[in-house]
């Protein structure tokens, strides 16, 4: 009678992979909300942030209403029409204070330079950050910069903190948006998404369509004194884009939405780039536009302050906030799709 080997005949038990960040994980979409809810603010325990994340923070100091945001820009390629990374870099900062109310005091900046970069494109990158800023009306008044090895780092990385004082009597919050308030986009989107992308892949839309990076915190400011506390949340549809940031207001609040698709303002360069591209417009990137929910009895005061600025000339109610649902949209035949948050990444390096 054989007998069979005991370690051939049993079968090793399997192995799980271990978990690994992915370029989704930087997306902005489901991935980026999980590996922040699951891993980074859980790991600072008591000393992490209270309440639904927002664009910036909100610190009172000696009773002075005060906000503070953080941010890293990997753009990828460096330059592109309509802006830079540097440009970025500003102009991210100080949106993400404006989504507070917040009208910016001052910015610093550090540089994370790869060793063989040429020195010229640090001075364009550095000359662009001090012209955004100065545009912007904000010192930058302090920064840092590290040098890594070839390798390490992809030509240069821009870290940025920006602080600001909020703007008496407004109150924006992601948790602020009620049922029945309009939804209002401040122009035109996916335009940032698609320049980078075809500069990087060469497909050729850059000839029709340029980032529309700018610094919103003017605009938000003339939206204020039209609508005052009647403004009740604010973001700027970055990573992830628009469908993102309905979506996080959403779950914040408790709400739904409603959108109705024949509003939304995409251009056509960008929906001919996403359509042969496979790509949805409202999951990609823009860096000059914002989205806000106003109660019902202030949007067109709103909306009409908002038309007044130049980065809001193209300001157009999108649809309405819903009680507790998904964020869905209204195509043009009356149907209905649910419109999820990006899921995976769609365009890497892109701010």
């Amino acid at each position: 009678m054989s007998t069979v080997d005991p370690t051939l005949a049993s079968c090793p038990a399997p192995q799980p992979e271990n978990e690994r960040i992915l370029l989704g994980h930087g997306s902005g979409g489901r991935l980026s909300a999980e590996l922040i809810g699951r891993v980074l603010v859980p790991a600072l325990g008591a000393v992490g942030p209270a309440g639904p994340l927002e664009d910036a923070a909100l610190v009172e100091v000696d009773a002075a209403a005060l906000a503070l945001s953080t941010d890293a820009y990997v753009v990828d390629p460096l330059f592109f029409p309509g802006g830079d990374i540097g440009a970025i870099a500003v102009h991210g900062t100080v949106n993400d204070l404006a989504m507070r109310a917040a009208m910016p005091v001052a910015l610093t900046v550090a540089y994370i330079v790869e060793e063989g970069l040429p020195l010229d494109v640090l001075r364009r990158v550095a000359a662009s950050v001090g012209d955004a800023a100065a545009a912007a009306g904000v010192p930058v008044v302090s920064g840092d910069t590290k040098v890594v090895g070839r390798g390490a780092a992809d030509q240069i990385f821009v870290t940025t903190a920006g602080l600001g004082r909020r703007l008496p009597g407004a109150a924006p919050s992601a948790a602020r948006a009620r049922p029945g308030d309009a939804i209002l986009l401040s122009g035109l989107i996916g335009c940032h998404g698609v320049t980078v992308l075809s500069c990087r892949e060469g497909l050729g839309f850059e000839a029709d369509v340029v980032s529309d990076t700018r610094p919103l915190h003017r605009l938000v400011a003339a939206m204020m004194a039209a609508g005052g506390e009647g403004v009740h949340a604010l973001r700027d549809p970055t990573r992830g884009g628009l469908a993102s940031s309905l979506n996080e207001i959403a779950t914040a609040s408790g709400t739904g939405a409603e959108i109705e698709e024949s509003a939304l303002p995409v251009p056509e360069p960008v929906r001919a780039a996403c359509e042969l591209l496979g790509l949805d417009p409202v999951h990609v990137a823009n860096e000059g536009c914002l989205v806000a929910f106003v109660a019902a009895d202030r949007a067109d005061a709103v909306l009409a302050a908002m038309r007044a600025r130049p980065e809001g000339a193209g300001a157009v109610r999108i649809g309405t906030a819903t009680a507790a649902g998904p964020v869905v949209v209204r195509t043009a035949v009356g149907s209905r799709r649910v419109l999820d948050m990006l899921l995976g990444e769609q365009l890497p390096r892109i701010c």
